[in-house]
């Protein structure tokens, strides 16, 4: 007997209580949560926050942010990255996840340390996915820092996006808020529309 593929299904109502059960307040423990970094991990701290659009403008309140990022070494906390080379953070698991339905504005929120670059060549950047109700696929896309100028001019990925659209990648530094914030509004369409990675 031939087995076909099963049909694709959209993600959620239910990632709340299966990905952020902590955040949402229900009696699970969540796997990841907005605070990527205790205390004990080395590097400069930092905070992401933004929120997300949908194609009309509009607040999405059922979103789920997932970030993946390097530690300050530029090495990811995971065994297919076994370079020697970058020194491995052992309290530092570089994943983390929020979902943008618990904050009356909706927005989004993580706490965690500047990643280093991972090969030299690469800026230092987070790896976002998100997540939605009525999309069957998961969205990529990346985090640049608006302070790595010189950096982001190098980075072969962010220079293979259309000039006009490598802003879409960049977090911005917020100035008027204190420790070092940087903000990251993800559109899903439209005319500011989010540059997203086909992985």
């Amino acid at each position: 007997m031939k087995r076909g593929q099963t049909p694709s299904q959209t993600v959620g109502p239910y990632f709340a209580y299966g990905l952020a059960p902590e955040q949402y307040n229900f009696p699970l423990a969540s796997v990841a949560g907005g605070d990527m970094a205790a205390d004990s991990v080395e590097g400069e701290r930092i905070r992401l926050i933004g929120q997300v659009f949908d194609g009309a403008g509009e607040l999405v309140p059922d979103a789920l942010i997932e970030v993946w990022q390097a530690n300050t070494h530029g090495r990811y906390n995971h065994p297919a990255d076994d370079r020697k080379d970058n020194l491995l953070d052992p309290e530092f698991r570089g994943f983390g996840r929020f979902g943008t339905g618990t904050a009356p504005d909706c927005h989004y929120q993580f706490d965690t340390i500047k990643p280093g670059s991972v090969d030299g060549a690469q800026a230092p950047h987070l790896n976002i996915i998100v997540m939605m109700r009525g999309m069957l696929l998961h969205a990529y896309t990346r985090a640049y820092f608006s302070d790595d100028e010189k950096a982001n001019a190098a980075d072969p990925v962010l220079s293979s996006v259309p000039e006009e659209r490598r802003d879409t990648l960049i977090a911005r530094r917020d100035e008027n808020l204190p420790g070092r914030v940087y903000r990251f509004d993800i559109h899903m369409q439209g005319p500011k529309e989010t540059v997203f990675f086909d992985v």
